[in-house]
């Protein structure tokens, strides 16, 4: 019986959203398509939209509109101040799991 990976992406959506956005501010559908170039190919399209609205209501994200050439206005997002200090808390907290388990997965494979 394999995993389901699509329990442990809810858990750290959040995180990988803000991974994202660290650098560059993006609209949904870049963001998406980032995070499954990173390796999340089964993240779903609206997963990634609701965390998007979800962080920005939080105060982690700021959001400006642009004008497309390709269709209507696309909203972005960035990192403010709040979303650093979460990225940065995720971070240390993910850090702490990983290598939590990873001690755990040595163990059981000994």
């Amino acid at each position: 019986m394999a995993m389901d990976t699509s329990q442990l992406l809810k858990g750290v959506l959040d995180l990988a959203v803000l991974a994202v956005l660290r650098d560059t501010d993006g609209y949904g559908y870049d963001v998406l398509r980032r995070l499954r170039a990173a390796g999340l190919e089964d993240v779903a399209d609206a997963s990634v939209y609701g965390t998007l609205r979800r962080l920005f209501a939080a105060g982690a994200l700021t959001s400006y509109v642009q004008p497309s050439e390709e269709g209507p206005h696309r909203k972005y997002y960035g990192l403010n101040k709040t979303g650093l200090d979460l990225l940065s808390e995720s971070t240390k907290t993910w850090h702490h799991f990983a290598d939590t388990m990873s001690v755990l997965l040595q163990e059981e494979a000994a």
